[in-house]
């Protein structure tokens, strides 16, 4: 299971990112910004940082890896496309290094 945590996380999704994201079939509108916590950080095999730096909670025993991404904060969706293509590319990745198989 994936979960989306920010370590400064605003008060709604961008708009564009929900429409980017509806193009590909998935549908985050009913999503809402959640803050990292503790618990969440604990609950995770693996933790991926988007440029939080020193405000995302460490703990020993848990893989960490950092992305440098755009931000797509206050973008269109012509400027969110390849930040989300970016981050497919990346989460496939992982999956395959996890040999977690993809699912349809």
């Amino acid at each position: 299971m994936a979960s989306s945590y920010g370590s400064e996380p605003g008060f709604e999704v961008n708009p564009a990112a929900i429409a980017a994201m509806s193009e590909r079939g998935i549908d985050i509108s009913r999503e809402f910004a959640k803050p990292w916590t503790d618990e969440t950080v604990r609950a995770a095999d693996v933790v991926v940082s988007m440029g939080c730096g020193n405000s995302c909670p460490v703990f020993p025993g848990k893989r960490y890896l950092d992305w440098t991404l755009d931000d797509s904060e206050g973008k269109t969706v012509d400027h969110v496309r390849p930040i989300r293509d970016d981050i497919e590319r990346r989460v496939r990745g992982l999956l395959d290094d996890l040999g977690v198989p993809p699912q349809h």
